[in-house]
């Protein structure tokens, strides 16, 4: 597919409300009845961990049509260190545009980004058969486990990339989602 109509870039303060109502048509009634995605990036944008540098709009033909986000956090390893990663999402593309490639555009361009900038992981909760194309495995794999989550529990959704190879060789620990997550 040619993606030469489509553009990458930061988002803008007056793209706010466009960019929500856009997170909030493309989770709306996917995993549960309604949403909260659209407001958890609300909240998001004004946490100290939210990394503007980070937050990108897809555009394609003058249109919002995607967008990817990045917040600070740790892991608060078993060896009492605390280790700085990142977590992702809301990411999204616009309904009538998904499954075609646009998505693994915007997500392979936002992880080059946040490697550019040194960091070291990324963890999140994802669909392995679409984020393992862009290299995330299970988070287990690695040694994390995610936080309140009871031993032996399916952890499947729970997604781990290195951007730094190596970065979490001899890492065990628990990730914590950043507070501003937890919307109602």
């Amino acid at each position: 597919m040619n993606f030469n109509d489509v553009m990458i870039r930061s988002e803008k303060k007056t793209e706010y409300r466009e960019v929500e109502n856009l997170v909030r048509e493309s989770f709306w009634n996917v995993y549960k009845p309604g949403c909260s995605e659209h407001y958890a990036l609300h909240v998001l944008r004004d946490d100290p961990a939210f990394v503007k540098e980070l937050d990108f709009v897809m555009e394609k033909d003058g249109r919002l049509i995607g967008q990817n986000v990045f917040v600070r956090t740790v892991i608060n390893a078993d060896d009492g260190r605390d280790i700085d990663v990142l977590t992702m999402g809301p990411i999204c593309i616009t309904p009538e545009l998904k499954r075609k490639g646009y998505g693994k555009l915007l997500l392979d361009y936002s992880l080059e980004k946040a490697a550019g900038m040194g960091f070291g992981a990324i963890l999140f909760e994802g669909n392995i058969d679409f984020y393992g194309k862009s290299g995330f495995d299970y988070a287990r794999k690695f040694g994390i486990r995610y936080h309140d989550l009871p031993e032996g529990a399916d952890d499947s959704f729970f997604l781990c990339k290195e951007l730094i190879p190596g970065y979490l060789d001899e890492v065990t620990g628990v990730y914590q989602t950043p507070q501003a997550y937890y919307v109602d």
